[in-house]
Protein backbone atom coordinates (compact mmCIF):
# COMPACT_ATOMS: atom_id res chain seq x y z
CA UNK A 1 0.00 0.00 0.00
CA UNK A 2 2.64 1.98 -0.93
CA UNK A 3 -0.04 5.42 -1.98
CA UNK A 4 -2.49 6.10 0.67
CA UNK A 5 -4.72 9.25 0.87
CA UNK A 6 -5.60 9.99 4.45
CA UNK A 7 -8.43 12.46 4.92
CA UNK A 8 -8.64 14.15 8.26
CA UNK A 9 -10.32 16.87 10.08
CA UNK A 10 -12.81 17.84 12.57
CA UNK A 11 -15.95 15.78 13.52
CA UNK A 12 -18.69 16.12 10.88
CA UNK A 13 -17.57 17.89 8.18
CA UNK A 14 -18.15 15.11 5.54
CA UNK A 15 -14.87 13.05 5.94
CA UNK A 16 -16.79 9.53 5.32
CA UNK A 17 -19.02 11.07 2.63
CA UNK A 18 -15.91 11.75 0.06
CA UNK A 19 -14.42 7.97 1.26
CA UNK A 20 -17.71 6.54 0.43
CA UNK A 21 -17.59 8.79 -3.38
CA UNK A 22 -13.69 7.93 -3.69
CA UNK A 23 -13.97 4.31 -2.97
CA UNK A 24 -17.18 4.12 -4.73
CA UNK A 25 -19.30 2.20 -1.97
CA UNK A 26 -21.19 3.04 1.46
CA UNK A 27 -18.60 0.70 3.64
CA UNK A 28 -18.07 3.94 5.80
CA UNK A 29 -20.78 5.13 8.06
CA UNK A 30 -22.64 8.40 7.88
CA UNK A 31 -24.67 9.91 10.27
CA UNK A 32 -25.91 13.26 11.04
CA UNK A 33 -23.92 13.71 14.72
CA UNK A 34 -20.17 13.63 15.55
CA UNK A 35 -18.04 10.82 16.46
CA UNK A 36 -19.77 8.07 13.95
CA UNK A 37 -16.11 7.13 12.45
CA UNK A 38 -13.81 5.78 14.94
CA UNK A 39 -11.22 3.58 13.72
CA UNK A 40 -9.14 4.47 10.81
CA UNK A 41 -11.43 2.98 7.90
CA UNK A 42 -9.20 1.35 4.83
CA UNK A 43 -11.05 0.75 1.41
CA UNK A 44 -9.20 1.42 -2.53
CA UNK A 45 -9.95 3.76 -5.19
CA UNK A 46 -8.77 4.54 -8.82
CA UNK A 47 -7.91 7.44 -10.83
CA UNK A 48 -6.63 7.61 -14.02
CA UNK A 49 -5.57 3.60 -14.14
CA UNK A 50 -3.98 4.33 -10.52
CA UNK A 51 -4.55 2.69 -7.63
CA UNK A 52 -4.29 3.44 -4.31
CA UNK A 53 -5.80 2.97 -0.70
CA UNK A 54 -7.95 5.56 1.13
CA UNK A 55 -8.34 6.25 4.89
CA UNK A 56 -11.39 7.62 6.32
CA UNK A 57 -10.47 8.54 10.07
CA UNK A 58 -12.40 9.68 13.29
CA UNK A 59 -13.15 13.36 13.77
CA UNK A 60 -9.99 15.12 15.17
CA UNK A 61 -10.34 17.11 18.72
CA UNK A 62 -7.81 18.74 20.10
CA UNK A 63 -8.38 18.24 23.42
CA UNK A 64 -11.00 15.65 25.28
CA UNK A 65 -11.27 14.01 28.08
CA UNK A 66 -13.97 11.40 26.16
CA UNK A 67 -12.68 7.82 25.91
CA UNK A 68 -13.32 8.08 22.38
CA UNK A 69 -12.35 11.45 21.48
CA UNK A 70 -8.52 11.14 22.49
CA UNK A 71 -9.01 7.62 20.64
CA UNK A 72 -10.00 9.05 17.80
CA UNK A 73 -7.06 11.95 18.38
CA UNK A 74 -4.63 8.53 18.44
CA UNK A 75 -5.81 7.48 15.71
CA UNK A 76 -5.47 10.31 13.30
CA UNK A 77 -1.82 11.10 14.19
CA UNK A 78 -1.20 7.65 13.16
CA UNK A 79 -3.21 7.92 9.71
CA UNK A 80 -1.36 11.04 9.19
CA UNK A 81 2.13 9.31 9.74
CA UNK A 82 1.08 6.60 7.59
CA UNK A 83 -0.26 8.73 4.51
CA UNK A 84 0.94 9.48 1.15
CA UNK A 85 -1.20 12.28 0.82
CA UNK A 86 -3.22 14.29 3.13
CA UNK A 87 -7.02 15.33 2.42
CA UNK A 88 -7.53 18.27 5.08
CA UNK A 89 -11.34 18.35 4.95
CA UNK A 90 -13.50 21.49 5.86
CA UNK A 91 -16.69 22.55 6.22
CA UNK A 92 -17.84 26.04 4.10
CA UNK A 93 -21.08 26.40 5.90
CA UNK A 94 -19.10 26.67 9.36
CA UNK A 95 -16.33 28.15 8.05
CA UNK A 96 -13.13 28.67 10.05
CA UNK A 97 -12.63 27.10 13.81
CA UNK A 98 -10.17 27.07 16.52
CA UNK A 99 -9.93 23.00 16.28
CA UNK A 100 -9.61 23.52 11.99
CA UNK A 101 -6.09 26.03 13.15
CA UNK A 102 -5.18 23.13 15.96
CA UNK A 103 -5.70 20.37 12.47
CA UNK A 104 -3.81 23.06 10.45
CA UNK A 105 -0.75 23.38 12.74
CA UNK A 106 -0.50 19.52 13.06
CA UNK A 107 0.09 18.69 9.62
CA UNK A 108 2.05 21.51 8.68
CA UNK A 109 4.59 19.73 11.00
CA UNK A 110 4.15 16.33 8.75
CA UNK A 111 5.84 17.15 5.83
CA UNK A 112 3.66 15.50 3.81
CA UNK A 113 1.30 17.02 0.87
CA UNK A 114 -1.64 18.57 2.36
CA UNK A 115 -5.02 19.59 0.13
CA UNK A 116 -7.42 21.67 1.97
CA UNK A 117 -10.69 20.56 0.40
CA UNK A 118 -13.84 22.53 1.10
CA UNK A 119 -16.67 20.86 1.13
CA UNK A 120 -20.54 21.52 0.86
CA UNK A 121 -19.47 24.04 -1.99
CA UNK A 122 -22.63 23.54 -4.09
CA UNK A 123 -23.41 27.02 -5.30
CA UNK A 124 -21.34 30.47 -6.22
CA UNK A 125 -21.83 31.95 -3.26
CA UNK A 126 -20.09 29.18 -1.43
CA UNK A 127 -17.50 28.88 -4.00
CA UNK A 128 -16.56 32.59 -2.98
CA UNK A 129 -17.07 31.72 0.66
CA UNK A 130 -14.46 29.20 0.35
CA UNK A 131 -11.33 31.66 -0.26
CA UNK A 132 -11.31 32.28 3.64
CA UNK A 133 -9.49 29.12 3.99
CA UNK A 134 -6.60 30.13 2.41
CA UNK A 135 -6.11 31.57 5.73
CA UNK A 136 -4.89 28.56 7.06
CA UNK A 137 -1.82 28.78 5.35
CA UNK A 138 -1.83 25.38 3.67
CA UNK A 139 -1.74 26.35 0.37
CA UNK A 140 -4.07 25.99 -2.62
CA UNK A 141 -7.80 24.78 -1.43
CA UNK A 142 -9.92 22.36 -3.48
CA UNK A 143 -13.82 23.17 -3.06
CA UNK A 144 -15.99 20.29 -3.71
CA UNK A 145 -19.38 18.84 -2.66
CA UNK A 146 -18.71 14.70 -1.39
CA UNK A 147 -22.31 14.58 -1.42
CA UNK A 148 -23.14 14.88 -5.30
CA UNK A 149 -19.04 14.56 -6.26
CA UNK A 150 -18.56 17.67 -8.19
CA UNK A 151 -14.95 18.89 -7.83
CA UNK A 152 -13.69 15.21 -6.86
CA UNK A 153 -12.02 14.88 -10.66
CA UNK A 154 -9.98 18.46 -10.55
CA UNK A 155 -8.79 17.48 -6.50
CA UNK A 156 -7.26 13.73 -7.84
CA UNK A 157 -5.97 15.26 -11.08
CA UNK A 158 -3.44 17.13 -8.30
CA UNK A 159 -3.62 14.31 -5.56
CA UNK A 160 -2.42 11.67 -8.13
CA UNK A 161 0.66 14.01 -8.86
CA UNK A 162 2.53 12.81 -5.68
CA UNK A 163 2.15 9.17 -5.91
CA UNK A 164 5.12 6.98 -5.52
CA UNK A 165 5.61 3.60 -7.77
CA UNK A 166 2.39 1.50 -8.26
CA UNK A 167 1.43 -0.34 -4.60
CA UNK A 168 1.77 -4.12 -5.19
CA UNK A 169 -1.79 -5.54 -5.81
CA UNK A 170 -3.33 -7.30 -2.69
CA UNK A 171 -6.48 -8.83 -4.18
CA UNK A 172 -4.81 -12.39 -4.22
CA UNK A 173 -3.53 -12.62 -1.04
CA UNK A 174 -5.48 -14.72 1.52
CA UNK A 175 -8.23 -12.91 3.56
CA UNK A 176 -9.18 -13.67 7.27
CA UNK A 177 -12.11 -12.22 8.76
CA UNK A 178 -11.99 -12.05 12.84
CA UNK A 179 -15.67 -11.92 13.70
CA UNK A 180 -17.26 -12.57 17.20
CA UNK A 181 -19.48 -10.85 19.63
CA UNK A 182 -18.60 -7.51 20.90
CA UNK A 183 -16.13 -6.97 23.53
CA UNK A 184 -14.22 -10.61 23.42
CA UNK A 185 -11.40 -9.18 22.01
CA UNK A 186 -11.02 -8.99 17.87
CA UNK A 187 -9.32 -4.94 17.84
CA UNK A 188 -6.82 -6.41 20.55
CA UNK A 189 -5.83 -9.49 18.92
CA UNK A 190 -5.06 -7.31 15.53
CA UNK A 191 -3.13 -4.99 17.58
CA UNK A 192 -0.91 -7.96 19.39
CA UNK A 193 -0.43 -9.70 16.16
CA UNK A 194 0.60 -6.40 14.48
CA UNK A 195 2.79 -4.66 17.20
CA UNK A 196 1.11 -1.32 17.36
CA UNK A 197 -2.50 -0.10 18.29
CA UNK A 198 -3.75 -0.07 15.29
CA UNK A 199 -7.41 -0.47 16.29
CA UNK A 200 -9.09 1.27 19.04
CA UNK A 201 -9.21 -0.70 21.80
CA UNK A 202 -11.29 0.00 24.89
CA UNK A 203 -13.40 -2.11 27.52
CA UNK A 204 -17.26 -0.56 26.22
CA UNK A 205 -18.71 -3.07 23.66
CA UNK A 206 -19.23 -1.85 20.29
CA UNK A 207 -16.18 0.29 19.95
CA UNK A 208 -15.77 -1.33 16.46
CA UNK A 209 -18.06 0.07 14.03
CA UNK A 210 -16.65 -0.41 10.77
CA UNK A 211 -15.00 -3.34 9.61
CA UNK A 212 -11.27 -2.81 8.84
CA UNK A 213 -8.89 -4.55 6.23
CA UNK A 214 -5.10 -4.60 7.28
CA UNK A 215 -1.80 -5.97 5.11
CA UNK A 216 -0.18 -8.78 7.15
CA UNK A 217 3.23 -9.96 6.58
CA UNK A 218 5.39 -11.16 9.28
CA UNK A 219 6.82 -14.30 10.22
CA UNK A 220 5.99 -16.15 6.70
CA UNK A 221 2.61 -15.35 7.12
CA UNK A 222 0.97 -12.82 4.79
CA UNK A 223 -2.71 -12.67 4.38
CA UNK A 224 -5.25 -9.44 4.66
CA UNK A 225 -7.02 -9.09 7.73
CA UNK A 226 -10.44 -8.08 8.78
CA UNK A 227 -11.53 -6.86 12.02
CA UNK A 228 -15.10 -6.35 11.99
CA UNK A 229 -17.76 -5.08 14.20
CA UNK A 230 -19.12 -7.24 17.07
CA UNK A 231 -22.07 -8.90 16.14
CA UNK A 232 -25.42 -8.40 18.62
CA UNK A 233 -28.54 -9.69 18.79
CA UNK A 234 -30.64 -8.22 16.61
CA UNK A 235 -33.21 -7.14 19.46
CA UNK A 236 -30.27 -5.53 20.42
CA UNK A 237 -29.39 -3.15 17.55
CA UNK A 238 -31.13 -0.39 17.95
CA UNK A 239 -28.91 2.60 16.83
CA UNK A 240 -28.93 2.49 12.40
CA UNK A 241 -25.25 2.74 12.76
CA UNK A 242 -25.60 -0.84 14.97
CA UNK A 243 -27.49 -1.94 12.39
CA UNK A 244 -24.98 -0.87 9.56
CA UNK A 245 -22.49 -2.67 11.57
CA UNK A 246 -23.85 -5.96 11.69
CA UNK A 247 -24.45 -5.88 7.48
CA UNK A 248 -20.79 -4.82 7.46
CA UNK A 249 -19.98 -7.58 9.39
CA UNK A 250 -21.85 -10.17 7.30
CA UNK A 251 -20.03 -8.62 3.83
CA UNK A 252 -16.99 -9.18 5.46
CA UNK A 253 -17.64 -12.65 6.34
CA UNK A 254 -18.95 -12.77 2.83
CA UNK A 255 -15.36 -11.56 1.37
CA UNK A 256 -13.63 -13.44 3.55
CA UNK A 257 -11.53 -16.90 2.91
CA UNK A 258 -11.18 -18.09 6.10
CA UNK A 259 -13.59 -16.70 9.72
CA UNK A 260 -11.82 -16.99 12.75
CA UNK A 261 -14.47 -16.92 14.95
CA UNK A 262 -13.03 -15.55 18.32
CA UNK A 263 -15.71 -16.52 21.45
CA UNK A 264 -15.70 -15.50 25.35
CA UNK A 265 -13.92 -18.20 27.58
CA UNK A 266 -15.46 -16.68 30.95
CA UNK A 267 -19.15 -16.30 28.92
CA UNK A 268 -19.00 -19.26 26.73
CA UNK A 269 -20.34 -20.42 23.52
CA UNK A 270 -23.77 -18.65 22.91
CA UNK A 271 -25.82 -18.86 20.20
CA UNK A 272 -24.82 -15.58 18.49
CA UNK A 273 -21.61 -17.54 18.29
CA UNK A 274 -23.08 -20.56 16.40
CA UNK A 275 -25.61 -17.92 14.42
CA UNK A 276 -22.49 -16.61 13.12
CA UNK A 277 -20.80 -19.97 12.50
CA UNK A 278 -23.34 -21.31 10.61
CA UNK A 279 -23.38 -18.00 8.65
CA UNK A 280 -20.02 -18.79 7.69
CA UNK A 281 -20.41 -22.58 6.85
CA UNK A 282 -23.47 -21.36 4.71
CA UNK A 283 -20.96 -18.99 2.69
CA UNK A 284 -18.84 -21.88 2.35
CA UNK A 285 -15.81 -20.37 4.38
CA UNK A 286 -13.20 -22.14 6.17
CA UNK A 287 -13.68 -21.77 9.92
CA UNK A 288 -11.23 -21.62 12.82
CA UNK A 289 -12.68 -20.78 16.30
CA UNK A 290 -10.49 -18.77 18.91
CA UNK A 291 -11.48 -19.33 22.10
CA UNK A 292 -9.94 -15.69 23.93
CA UNK A 293 -9.55 -15.10 27.65
CA UNK A 294 -8.72 -18.46 28.83
CA UNK A 295 -6.19 -16.92 31.17
CA UNK A 296 -9.47 -15.97 33.58
CA UNK A 297 -10.67 -19.76 33.21
CA UNK A 298 -9.88 -21.81 36.31
CA UNK A 299 -8.62 -25.29 34.55
CA UNK A 300 -8.06 -28.63 35.78
CA UNK A 301 -6.48 -31.46 33.05
CA UNK A 302 -9.84 -32.14 31.86
CA UNK A 303 -11.28 -28.41 30.93
CA UNK A 304 -9.60 -28.20 27.50
CA UNK A 305 -11.30 -31.58 26.37
CA UNK A 306 -14.68 -30.65 28.11
CA UNK A 307 -15.09 -27.01 26.78
CA UNK A 308 -13.93 -28.20 23.45
CA UNK A 309 -16.80 -30.98 23.09
CA UNK A 310 -19.18 -28.11 24.48
CA UNK A 311 -18.37 -26.26 21.44
CA UNK A 312 -18.25 -29.15 18.69
CA UNK A 313 -21.62 -30.74 20.19
CA UNK A 314 -22.86 -27.51 19.64
CA UNK A 315 -21.54 -26.61 15.95
CA UNK A 316 -22.45 -29.76 14.47
CA UNK A 317 -22.86 -31.13 12.31
CA UNK A 318 -19.98 -29.64 11.13
CA UNK A 319 -17.53 -29.98 14.06
CA UNK A 320 -14.00 -30.65 12.44
CA UNK A 321 -12.57 -27.40 12.63
CA UNK A 322 -9.58 -26.48 14.49
CA UNK A 323 -10.22 -24.41 18.51
CA UNK A 324 -7.56 -22.41 20.05
CA UNK A 325 -6.94 -21.64 23.26
CA UNK A 326 -5.42 -18.32 23.75
CA UNK A 327 -5.13 -15.16 25.81
CA UNK A 328 -4.58 -11.94 23.77
CA UNK A 329 -3.86 -9.95 26.91
CA UNK A 330 -1.18 -12.50 27.61
CA UNK A 331 -0.29 -13.16 24.33
CA UNK A 332 -0.68 -16.81 24.62
CA UNK A 333 -0.90 -18.77 21.20
CA UNK A 334 -1.93 -16.02 19.07
CA UNK A 335 0.11 -16.84 16.53
CA UNK A 336 -1.06 -20.26 16.70
CA UNK A 337 -4.31 -18.96 15.87
CA UNK A 338 -2.84 -17.44 12.15
CA UNK A 339 -0.76 -20.72 11.91
CA UNK A 340 -4.56 -22.96 11.96
CA UNK A 341 -6.08 -19.98 9.13
CA UNK A 342 -3.42 -20.43 7.29
CA UNK A 343 -3.84 -24.17 7.03
CA UNK A 344 -7.28 -23.90 6.76
CA UNK A 345 -6.76 -22.02 3.67
CA UNK A 346 -4.89 -24.93 2.07
CA UNK A 347 -7.37 -27.06 2.87
CA UNK A 348 -9.46 -24.66 1.20
CA UNK A 349 -7.83 -24.67 -2.10
CA UNK A 350 -6.59 -28.49 -1.94
CA UNK A 351 -7.45 -30.45 -4.83
CA UNK A 352 -7.36 -34.15 -5.05
CA UNK A 353 -6.46 -36.13 -8.22
CA UNK A 354 -9.49 -38.21 -9.48
CA UNK A 355 -7.88 -41.37 -9.61
CA UNK A 356 -6.98 -41.02 -5.78
CA UNK A 357 -10.28 -40.46 -4.91
CA UNK A 358 -11.52 -43.21 -6.52
CA UNK A 359 -8.48 -45.63 -5.38
CA UNK A 360 -9.57 -44.67 -1.68
CA UNK A 361 -13.66 -43.99 -2.06
CA UNK A 362 -14.96 -46.78 -4.06
CA UNK A 363 -13.12 -49.75 -1.96
CA UNK A 364 -14.89 -47.59 1.08
CA UNK A 365 -18.60 -47.39 -0.63
CA UNK A 366 -18.24 -51.34 -1.87
CA UNK A 367 -17.86 -52.48 1.73
CA UNK A 368 -20.31 -50.04 2.96
CA UNK A 369 -22.69 -49.46 0.08
CA UNK A 370 -25.71 -47.05 0.59
CA UNK A 371 -28.67 -48.79 2.08
CA UNK A 372 -31.46 -50.72 -0.58
CA UNK A 373 -34.65 -48.45 -0.58
CA UNK A 374 -37.82 -49.76 -2.21
CA UNK A 375 -35.90 -53.17 -3.13
CA UNK A 376 -33.77 -51.48 -5.25
CA UNK A 377 -29.68 -51.12 -5.06
CA UNK A 378 -27.56 -47.86 -4.93
CA UNK A 379 -24.66 -47.97 -7.00
CA UNK A 380 -21.72 -46.09 -6.89
CA UNK A 381 -19.26 -46.20 -10.18
CA UNK A 382 -17.28 -43.07 -9.73
CA UNK A 383 -16.28 -40.16 -8.07
CA UNK A 384 -14.58 -36.68 -9.12
CA UNK A 385 -13.63 -33.52 -7.39
CA UNK A 386 -15.59 -30.17 -9.01
CA UNK A 387 -13.90 -26.87 -9.51
CA UNK A 388 -14.90 -24.24 -6.90
CA UNK A 389 -13.52 -22.17 -4.19
CA UNK A 390 -14.33 -24.85 -1.83
CA UNK A 391 -13.86 -28.32 -1.47
CA UNK A 392 -17.14 -30.30 -3.89
CA UNK A 393 -17.45 -33.51 -5.08
CA UNK A 394 -19.42 -35.17 -6.84
CA UNK A 395 -20.33 -39.17 -6.95
CA UNK A 396 -21.66 -40.55 -9.99
CA UNK A 397 -23.97 -43.52 -9.35
CA UNK A 398 -27.32 -45.01 -10.99
CA UNK A 399 -30.27 -44.10 -8.81
CA UNK A 400 -29.20 -40.34 -6.78
CA UNK A 401 -32.33 -39.71 -5.76
CA UNK A 402 -32.05 -42.67 -3.33
CA UNK A 403 -29.50 -41.29 -1.30
CA UNK A 404 -30.28 -40.30 2.21
CA UNK A 405 -28.43 -37.69 4.74
CA UNK A 406 -27.28 -40.04 6.85
CA UNK A 407 -25.55 -41.71 4.04
CA UNK A 408 -24.08 -38.17 2.79
CA UNK A 409 -22.24 -37.67 6.22
CA UNK A 410 -21.06 -40.63 6.45
CA UNK A 411 -19.11 -40.01 2.86
CA UNK A 412 -18.37 -36.69 4.47
CA UNK A 413 -16.42 -38.19 7.24
CA UNK A 414 -14.83 -40.63 4.88
CA UNK A 415 -13.53 -38.16 3.08
CA UNK A 416 -12.64 -35.74 6.03
CA UNK A 417 -10.75 -39.09 7.52
CA UNK A 418 -8.47 -39.16 4.19
CA UNK A 419 -7.70 -36.19 2.67
CA UNK A 420 -7.80 -33.62 5.47
CA UNK A 421 -10.33 -31.17 5.31
CA UNK A 422 -10.12 -29.59 8.48
CA UNK A 423 -11.88 -26.55 8.84
CA UNK A 424 -13.79 -26.45 5.55
CA UNK A 425 -17.06 -27.10 4.43
CA UNK A 426 -17.72 -30.10 1.86
CA UNK A 427 -20.31 -29.91 -0.62
CA UNK A 428 -21.12 -33.48 -2.05
CA UNK A 429 -23.30 -34.14 -4.90
CA UNK A 430 -24.89 -37.44 -6.21
CA UNK A 431 -25.74 -37.35 -9.67
CA UNK A 432 -27.11 -39.71 -12.57
CA UNK A 433 -24.48 -41.30 -14.20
Amino acid sequence: MSNIVAIVGRPNVGKSTLYNRLTETRKAIVDDYSGVTRDRHYGTAEWTDKNFTVIDTGGYVAHSDDVFEAAIREQVVIAIEEATVILFMVDVVTGVTDLDDDIAKLLRRSNKPVFVVVNKVDNNQRLNDASIFYSLGLGEIYSLSAMSGSGTGELLDEVIKHFEDEPEDENQLPKYAIVGRPNVGKSSLINALIGKERNIVTPIAGTTRDSIHIHYNQYGHEFMLIDTAGLRKKTKVKENIEFYSVMRTIKALEEADVIILMIDAVEGIESQDINIFHLAEKNKKGVVILVNKWDLIEKNTKTTGVFEDTIRDKIAPFTDVPIVFTSVVEKQRIYKSLEAASKVYENKLKKIPTSKLNDVMLPIIENYPPPAVKGKYVKIKYVTQINGSSPMFAFFCNLPQYIKEPYKRFIENKLRENFDFTGVPIQIYFRQK
